[in-house]
């Protein structure tokens, strides 16, 4: 069977010093782990040619499908705050870009296919662990109706990979509307390359946002991206890790799926990944960091704004401009989670005075919100009456409202990515036993539905399951 793969590489079109040409680097034995079949209908690919053992080979890296230009783009970075003028795609390759038959374009790409020119004497690989996680949270976040890149298949290579000991070797196929990232353009700016900015601005302009027309419209556009993405993050407990610059993209999607996680109980200073020793990335911190990201990117776009004093102003002006934004969608938000479909000057102080209580009481934060639907919710809590008090202010504000059940249903899912789920998951996946990543991946498909046979994937973790850690995907 030939796999063709309708290519058309226009971050390849722009000059040689935006990337290194890299092919990847063959691998022993390479087997499929999933082929996702609904998002390679919505590309126009055939799910089945996708699974043929032409296809994996090409995804383990062994071969390169005809019209594939592999690249390993350049970028630099923040990384918890510190500088590094240059990271680039340390084992990534962007294999090409395909348009989908709603004309939308997308990146394809490669994760773990063996080092690059930015690979900073890593080995560029990943093991099975990092590859499944983000094939289940990327993919849950779809279903949530979220911003996300996604994965369009997982294959093994039949080679160890050693972190610490030997662990099964994979290789992520991800999607993206692009993997252009803050860090893209300070990647140029610290180079004082302004050709280069203007030439990935023009490129962003009409790759993302064609109504745009001057640098400071795209500062605009990114900004209510970011604003309206990370409230989105916020309403479901999402707690993304490692919110440096060069994991902001400027499509405004979710990128990079290491030590992310979803919260159980709910705490504004939750954070999970093993190297936030400070909790800069802490749930309650993500509005404040997009800002600070997007400040570096302001700086980036400067130059091509005209007089300094007069673009400094008006970046600055773009910037403030997150919070208000941020707030409405914010709010939104919640309010469905509660169950308001509509306005009133009160519904802050509601919602507020709930995720106080939730705090105190160490409630779920996803078993809550589902729990407004049927009564449950008060048992989440470690003291229930803290709860009932605040349900008769909420009770008497919904008896304005509607249609109070279906507003939370569709804003409540029953089902999230829990920790332990995924870490049963990668752990069953290390034996060659991808059945429970297979199962999960079908009941997180479906968030918001009732799905009876899988009620205890609804649960929260006991104290034994509980995991207080994620590690990032290198």
């Amino acid at each position: 069977m030939t796999i063709t793969l309708p290519f058309d590489n226009s971050y390849a079109r722009l000059p040689d010093r935006f990337y290194a040409r890299q092919r990847a680097v063959p691998v022993r034995e390479p087997g499929l782990i999933a082929v996702n079949d609904a998002l390679a209908r919505a590309l126009g690919l055939d799910p089945d040619a996708l699974a043929a053992p032409e296809a994996v080979a090409a995804f383990a890296g062994n071969t390169t499908l005809e019209g594939a230009e592999p690249i390993a783009q350049a970028y630099a970075g923040h990384q918890f705050g510190g500088w590094v003028p240059q990271l680039g795609d340390g084992r990534a390759l962007l294999l090409g870009e395909v348009v989908a038959p709603d004309g939308k374009r997308f990146d394809i790409q490669l994760k773990g296919s063996g080092p690059t020119p930015f690979s900073r004497r890593g080995d560029g690989r990943a093991w099975i662990g990092p590859v499944i996680r983000e094939y289940i949270v990327s993919e849950a976040m779809a279903a949530l109706g979220l911003p996300t890149t996604r994965a369009l298949a997982a294959v093994t290579t039949g080679e160890p990979v050693w972190r610490e000991t030997a662990l099964p070797g994979a290789v992520l196929v991800r999607v993206a509307a692009s993997h252009i990232r803050v860090g893209t353009f300070q990647y140029f700016a610290a180079r004082q390359d302004t050709e280069a900015l203007r030439l990935l601005t023009d490129h962003v302009i009409t790759r993302h946002y064609p109504n745009a027309r001057t640098p400071l419209d795209l500062l605009d556009a990114v900004t209510a991206a970011q604003a309206r993405l990370i409230a989105g993050w916020m309403s479901f407990g999402f707690i993304h890790g490692v919110m440096n610059t060069d994991n902001m993209t400027i499509s405004g999607e979710t990128i990079d799926y290491g030590p992310c996680a979803f919260m159980d109980d709910y705490d504004p200073l939750k954070v999970f990944s093993s190297i936030d020793q400070f909790g800069r990335y802490a749930y309650g911190n993500q509005p404040r960091i997009a800002v600070w990201n997007l400040a570096q990117f302001a700086s980036c776009l400067l130059p091509l704004m005209g007089e300094e004093e007069a673009a400094i102003e008006a970046a600055t002006a773009s910037i403030n401009r997150f919070p208000e934004i941020y707030e409405a969608e914010w709010l939104r938000r919640f309010r469905a989670k509660i169950g308001l479909a509509t306005e009133e000057d009160g519904d802050a102080d509601l919602i507020e005075a709930m995720l106080t209580r939730m705090a105190e009481g160490h409630a779920d934060f996803t078993r809550t919100f589902r729990g407004l639907i049927d009564g449950k919710a008060a048992a989440e809590f470690s003291d229930p009456a803290a709860f009932e008090s605040w349900a008769e202010d909420w009770k008497a504000r919904t008896e304005r409202e509607a249609d109070v059940r279906s507003t939370m249903r569709a804003a409540n899912p029953a089902y999230i990515p829990r920790n332990h789920r995924i870490e049963a998951a990668i752990n069953a996946a290390v034996t060659g036993d991808y059945d429970p990543f297979h199962r999960l991946n079908t009941i997180l498909a479906r968030p918001f539905d009732d799905q009876p046979d899988a009620a205890d994937y609804r649960a929260a973790p006991t104290e034994e399951e509980i995991v207080a850690r994620t590690f990032c995907g290198t």
